[in-house]
């Protein structure tokens, strides 16, 4: 009989759960020490009881830096059948985890359908689903309305929520008061000032956290505190609003903690290169060391369309300095609804910037398949290489695009091969280029 309500409580009682005896595995790491990492809040893994088809993952120190996709309908792209083909695009690259973002109409059908399919945790914004889910307009929505959402997505499965607690009263004075060129981006963000600017009252969220947490912790669902006042461009970050929602994030993942409920903190955001290290260490220092989910940063404002590389450069900087978890960014972001092959284009991104921090960290074995494929390399095994590339698909692709005459060059050197050349020279042979064998 279980004997515990969340994978912190059972931390802390010094169960081993089946989850983190999974992620433990996966991560090469000693469960007594994932489990002191989960007790203390170090590590989060968001597993809600009634996602039966969840591969268990962990979030945090130590461990490997993970992705998410983003993926949902919206009043103007209303394909559930497009955005089912990215959830298995997803799977099939590796994300481990999948935010739906749906904001219209009625989503809970589709969202229990991508539950009850996917391996990888499930997150989602229950602000974005009120309107739709309560068939009522901003102004109609009470307090307790938005917890009837929360407690329905946790009931149907739900890992992980965005809940933007931190943007009180006093976290709005500090934006009030400091100004901003683009104002509040976060789309749950502004549709709680723009609900409290309406009424009068504090944030719902806020104001009763603690049966947020209840319902919360009822179905073993780890908070992911939203950051509401996020930078939108990058004049706009490291500024009073951002840093002032930070200490209040700060204070409700003690809060969460004290009920065993598992915590991420997510970040910017905008945000020019040279401040995100600085960023990274005062968001660790502010949450206590909650693992930290960023959203981007995007390192410059000017390249609509490659979004993704801009967001990969940040999330890259912000991983090798501490970050745990990487929202990817598409192609299309600021501009549309991404499709297939964008959001592919983001989901490789973002696996490259994950990949190269935890080489940067020193994450235990993830400079090993770097090896094998500089193996491969050396041997000029093209299929071995194909087999260990992120996207071995487009790399064969590429190199069969211009075949070149001898198989064991490709088409940009030839037999002017510099690996060609030195093997041959190691092996005691000659290098011939005017004679044909």
């Amino acid at each position: 009989m279980r004997t515990y309500q969340t994978q912190m409580e059972a931390a802390r009682q010094g169960i081993l759960t089946p989850e983190l005896t999974l992620v433990a595995e996966k991560e090469g790491m000693d469960t007594a020490k994932l489990m002191d990492l989960v007790a203390r809040g170090q590590v989060a893994i968001p597993a809600n009881i009634r996602h039966t088809s969840l591969s268990a993952e962990g979030i945090g120190s130590g461990l490997k830096t993970k992705i998410n996709v983003n993926l949902g309908i919206s009043g103007d792209c209303k394909n559930y059948d497009v955005e089912m083909q990215k959830v298995d695009m997803a799977l099939r690259f590796g994300a481990e985890a999948i935010m739906d973002l749906s904001n219209y109409g009625k989503t809970n059908t589709f969202r229990r359908q991508l539950i009850e399919k996917s391996p990888a945790m499930i997150g989602t914004v229950p602000m974005y689903d009120a309107i739709g889910y309560l068939e009522k307009d901003l102004l109609d929505i009470t307090a307790q309305n938005f917890l009837k959402v929360v407690r329905a997505h946790a009931e149907e499965g739900v890992d992980f929520m965005t809940i933007h607690a931190g943007i009180n009263r006093r976290a709005i004075e500090a934006f009030r008061r400091e100004g901003r060129k683009m104002n509040i981006v976060s789309r749950g963000g502004s549709l709680l000032f723009a609900w409290m600017e309406m009424t009068g009252n504090e944030n719902p969220f806020f104001e009763y956290y603690d049966e947020v947490l209840e319902i919360l912790r009822e179905y073993d669902v780890t908070i992911s505190l939203g950051d509401a006042l996020r930078p939108g461009c990058i004049d706009d970050s490291t500024d009073a609003g951002q840093i002032g929602e930070l200490i209040e994030l700060g204070n409700l993942t003690r809060r969460a903690w004290e009920k065993d409920v598992q915590v991420m903190v997510e970040g910017p955001g905008h945000m020019a290169m040279n401040e995100i290290a600085a960023n990274m260490q005062i968001e660790k220092r502010i949450c206590h060391g909650a693992p930290f989910y960023v959203l981007g940063p995007l390192v410059t404002d000017i390249a609509p369309g490659y979004d993704h590389i801009t967001s990969a450069i940040g999330g890259a900087i912000a991983a090798a300095n501490g970050a745990d978890f990487l929202c990817y960014v598409t192609p299309a972001e600021h501009l549309r609804l991404p499709d297939l092959s964008d959001v592919k284009e983001g989901i490789i991104a973002s696996k490259i910037a994950a990949h190269a921090a935890d080489i940067a960290k020193g994450i235990p074995g993830a400079r090993d398949i770097d090896n094998r494929m500089a193996a491969a390399r050396h041997k000029l095994d093209w299929e071995e290489m194909f087999k260990l590339a992120i996207d071995g698909e487009k790399a064969r692709e590429y190199f069969e695009s211009t075949p070149p005459a001898d198989r064991h060059t490709c088409s940009m050197c030839g037999k002017m091969c510099a690996v060609r050349t030195t093997n041959l020279i190691l092996e005691g042979k000659k290098v011939e280029f005017c004679t044909e064998k």
